[in-house]
Parts: structure tokens; C-alpha cells; sequence
């Protein structure tokens, strides 16, 4: 390729680059702590507290039957040596059995928790959507991430809308929208 025509392909790629980076400079962007979001709105808060209590049910179930288990073959241990080995196999296997069956609905309780998390959650997490979405438009927010898993490592606390989407989130009705006079956040982006 002759100098010139390596001239121009860079000329081309410096015209096509530059109005690109013109563009970036007007992009505004924030970003949002979503975990935090989902742990401080009160929504949030009353699934955790309904969460935890289902949760603590169950598990008080689960070592209540385990604690049943114990006795049961601390009995069969002892008897053991008056029972005739036919007696003893056909015990322990039943205990054996038992303990199978309670790692199984232990197993099960996790699903069912992991479950009942997602849908307490989606509700709350559709109405957060909606509430960084009014607050980009109404700043003038070309992209908002989320500070964790959008491989963010590091950005000003100006850009940060994790308080004023708590405290929008909060102050409307149930969480539907921006209340109409909800106010700015002395730390949300500027204009």
C-alpha cells in the first residue's frame, strides 16, 4: 500500500472516529447499586422479613425432624446388641432411609426458598426498573448501569442514583413510579 493510500484510511478512520467521540462527550450516564436498592426500599424490606420467616419455619421443621433422627438412632444404638441381626439391618436401613428422605426435602426447601425469593422479588424489581427509567429521562441519562455486574470498576459518586431511586422508590404510592414532586438528590448527576 503507498503512502498515500494508507493517508487516506487513516483520514477516513480520524473523520469516521471524531464524530463518535463528540457524541461520548455529550453521553451522560449513571449508575445504580441494585442489591442495595433491593435491601433499603421498603418493599424490599417486608419480602426479606417474609422471606426470613418462612425460611426459619422451615428450618426449625427440618432440625425438629433431624433432632428425631439423632434420638432414633442414639435408641437404636443402644438396643442394638439385644435385637437379632435381621431386627437391627431392617432398622438401620429404615433410619438410613430417613436420613435420605430428610437431605431430599432439605434439598427441596432450597429450590422452594430460591423460588418464593424470585417471585417476592420480580414485582419489586419491575417497579425499580421503572423508577431508574423516570429518573434517566428526567435527567437526561443516556445508559445507567449497575454498579456490580456491569463490570463497572470504578466511577464518581456524582453518577451514583442508588439513594434518590431508595428515596423515589419509597415516597410513590407502592413503589409504581416517581412521585410528581419527588425530590432531585443533592448527588444525582448533573444536568
Amino acid at each position: 500500500m503507498s503512502l498515500r493510500s494508507k493517508l487516506s484510511v487513516l483520514a477516513i478512520a480520524l473523520s469516521l472516529a471524531v464524530p463518535t467521540l463528540a457524541a461520548a462527550q455529550d453521553l451522560k450516564v449513571g449508575y445504580v447499586d441494585y442489591q442495595r436498592v433491593l435491601l433499603e426500599v421498603d418493599d424490599g424490606k417486608a419480602a426479606k422479613v417474609r422471606l426470613q420467616k418462612w425460611l426459619e419455619s422451615r428450618q426449625k421443621e427440618i432440625d425438629g425432624e433431624q433432632e428425631a433422627l439423632r434420638r432414633e438412632k442414639e435408641t437404636l444404638d443402644k438396643q442394638a446388641s439385644a435385637m437379632s441381626e435381621e431386627t437391627r439391618i431392617q432398622k438401620a436401613t429404615d433410619l438410613q432411609k430417613k436420613v435420605y428422605d430428610l437431605a431430599q426435602k432439605w434439598e427441596k426447601s432450597r429450590g422452594e426458598a430460591a423460588e418464593r425469593e424470585r417471585k417476592e422479588m420480580e414485582p419489586i424489581i419491575g417497579k425499580i426498573d421503572s423508577v431508574i427509567s423516570s429518573i434517566a429521562e428526567r435527567n437526561g441519562l443516556g445508559m445507567v448501569f449497575e454498579k456490580r455486574d456491569s463490570g463497572l470498576v470504578f466511577a464518581l459518586n456524582q453518577y451514583d442514583l442508588t439513594n434518590e431511586v431508595i428515596r423515589t422508590y419509597n415516597s410513590s404510592k407502592g413503589g409504581k413510579g416517581p412521585a410528581k414532586d419527588a425530590p432531585v438528590a443533592k448527588d444525582a448527576p448533573k444536568k
